[in-house]
């Protein structure tokens, strides 16, 4: 019995693998934090003020924090004002009003450490330039100039180059540019040794970039291959929407490991509205799976994204501040998202458990997009995570559950379909067989019924009629004892050849010419005629049954006979050759001729008749040649039957 992976295993193992890899970054994640708490300072307490400039600007090399206003505010980290997300909708983008917002943070004393020490944090928040100063020092620049649209999810990680006799570390200067109405956010930050920080930035920058990375290109990939089979296979659109699903989850998620700068409000354009669109297929993959054409609603959901990608294309300029309303558009794409989780669920309940599970993973990917929207705008705490990272592992591990049960369920009925079929085979090749055997046995009483028929006819033609002779002769007593003897050997004789015939000679002509060379002998040998056989090689005759070879026999023995009994010769030769289309055997003697024409116009001639007939039964053609010097007998006969038409 094969095995057939269960579609509940399967989803059981994409939950535990995604169980198993969050206990896996929450361990390492505490294991970070306590070495670096152990070894490392962690910086919760800060001052904060904002300035106006005219602009993005180059960040100096050296600045000192006594040169900014006196507006500190004392603030504990993580610092996350909050965002008025109308106004900052409204204001229109202009890149000459920019906010410079200074985090200063004291450093009290480090313990004794030889090794270069390092800055880390995990998140800072901002849509213009990065800058650190250490004791008044630039030691890191982000995007000298423009917005760092990828910087909220990149964290912060700086190496310090320790001199032997630097000054220890007492301050530390955070400069962030940013746009009007933005508001920026900053998570704690740890300065400490190199080593005891790295693991904790690496896991993070990890499972927030690279791991989301793989597994949208492990999701692309797979969509590729769909696509090609879609090629294939027209008439299955699931392929194509996997395809559709793949782009689009690419798309909508380039924003979490993309690195080279793109223009800014056309990357804002592109992420924003391929999530609409990601949607939209997702509703068009669940109508596919519950059968309901949902109109209507499919209607709605189009209309929506589309209207949503009109107003927000850079291009026209109907929304000129596109990553300031998208923000206001997310909750959008998030109530389209519930209402198609919704609606496809409801409709698929109890008709498709695929729908219930896509309807129930566009529930899931929702909440983590509700989750990706409060960090990004200051409701959580900046050092949580961007979960939305993983909705492409939750759509790829739903569809790529969907796809993988329909392959398997493809497997198994194809698997079905061949054991159908070689059942299917094996009851007709018994019919079959059955049929074969019923024809074979149908045969096999056919020719045994010919067979008889022959044997009497012939019995009835040659032994019966010399039985019946020879029984009139000793009834009239008419013939002398061995006469009578005579006649019985001849009826014995007959009788040989008949069962000489049905001996298998392989449609070999010799071979049945030597059987009646070995009955022919002892009587030859009795009357004192000399038998010389000059017999060549020949052809196979594919033809010879034992009914053709019993004809054969007969016009030979005739032949013979007639020389015997009517020639009076002392030599008779039998020779064959190859003549043409067919073979021929020849027998000659030396005895007195006779008139061919007149012996077959007289009843006398009844034997040559019978051999005329049993050659044209075969297919061949006897003649005779008779003088003085004796008489030359030719028997021809075909290679192939059907070939010769007597004459």
């Amino acid at each position: 019995m094969r095995y057939r992976p269960s579609p509940f295993l399967a989803n059981a193992v994409l939950v535990v693998s995604l169980l198993l890899l969050v206990i896996v970054g929450i361990f390492y994640s505490g294991a970070g934090s306590q070495q670096s708490s152990a070894a490392s300072l962690h910086l919760t307490q800060a001052d904060w003020q904002v300035d106006d400039a005219q602009g993005f600007s180059a960040p100096p090399p050296m600045l000192d924090s006594d040169s900014l206003p006196n507006a500190w505010q004392h603030a504990a980290l993580p610092l996350a004002p909050p965002i008025a997300l109308l106004r900052q909708a409204r204001t229109k983008a202009n890149a000459t009003l920019v906010h410079t917002t200074w985090i200063r943070l004291s450093v009290p004393a480090l313990p004794a450490y030889t090794g270069p020490l390092a800055l880390y944090g995990a998140r800072i928040k901002t849509d213009g330039t990065i800058a650190v100063y250490v004791n008044g020092r630039l030691v890191y620049r982000a995007q000298e100039q423009g917005p760092l649209w990828n910087g909220t999810r990149t964290p912060l990680w700086i190496v310090l180059d320790r001199q032997a006799n630097s000054a220890p570390v007492s301050e530390v200067l955070i400069r962030l540019e940013h746009t009007q109405s933005t508001r920026v956010a900053v998570a704690s930050l740890w300065l400490g040794p190199v080593e005891p920080l790295k693991r904790r930035y690496y896991l993070r920058r990890w499972l927030q970039q690279e791991l989301p990375a793989i597994l949208s290109m492990a999701f692309l990939t797979v969509g590729i291959f769909a696509l090609f089979v879609w090629f294939r296979r027209r008439h299955e659109t699931s392929y194509l929407l996997f395809f559709n699903l793949a782009v689009t989850s690419f798309l909508r998620s380039l924003h979490f490991y993309m690195g080279v700068p793109i223009a800014n409000d056309w990357f804002a354009w592109l992420t924003v509205n391929s999530l609409m669109w990601l949607v939209v297929v997702v509703h068009f993959f669940l109508c596919q799976l519950h059968g309901r054409k949902l109109i209507g609603f499919t209607r709605a959901l189009v209309g929506v994204a589309g209207v949503i990608g009109v107003l927000t294309m850079p291009a026209l300029a109907v929304l000129p501040n596109t990553p300031k309303v998208t923000p206001l558009i997310y909750p959008i794409a998030a109530l389209m998202g519930a209402s198609v989780g919704w609606v496809g669920g409801v409709n698929a309940w109890r008709r498709s458990n695929e729908g219930v599970l896509v309807a129930i993973g566009v529930g899931i990917c929702t909440l983590l997009g509700v989750s990706d929207w409060l960090l990004q705008n200051n409701f959580v705490s900046p050092e949580g995570w961007y979960f939305g990272a993983y909705s492409n592992a939750i759509t790829f591990g739903i569809f790529g559950t969907l796809m993988y049960r329909r392959y398997v369920n493809a497997i198994s009925e194809v698997e079905q379909a061949n054991a159908n079929l070689a059942q299917r085979l094996q009851e007709r090749e018994a019919e079959l067989e059955l049929s074969h055997q019923r024809l074979r046995e149908a045969e096999r009483q056919q020719a045994i019924s010919k067979e008889r028929q022959r044997l009497m006819q012939d019995m009835h033609d040659g032994l019966g009629a010399s039985l019946i002779s020879a029984i009139r002769s000793v009834e009239r007593r008419t013939v002398s004892e061995l006469e009578i003897s005579q006649l019985l050997k001849g009826c014995l004789d007959d009788l040989k050849l008949t069962i000489d015939s049905m001996e298998p000679v392989e449609a070999d002509l010799l071979l049945l010419l030597a059987t009646l060379r070995f009955r022919l002998e002892p009587r030859l040998e009795g009357t004192g005629t000399a038998l010389l056989w000059e017999v060549q090689k020949l052809p196979t005759l594919a033809w010879l049954d034992p009914s053709s070879a019993l004809h054969i026999l007969r016009i030979v023995q005739e032949s013979i006979a007639n020389i015997l009994h009517h020639t009076h010769a002392s030599v008779i030769r039998v020779t064959t050759a190859v003549e043409g289309a067919g073979v021929q055997v020849v027998i000659e003697d030396n005895g007195q001729g006779f008139d061919v024409a007149a012996a077959l116009w007289r009843n006398s001639g009844r034997g040559l008749q019978n051999q005329q007939r049993r050659a044209q039964a075969i297919d061949g053609r006897v003649a005779w040649v008779s003088g003085e010097a004796g008489t030359r007998f030719t028997l021809w006969l075909p290679l192939q039957r059907g070939n010769f038409t007597p004459a």
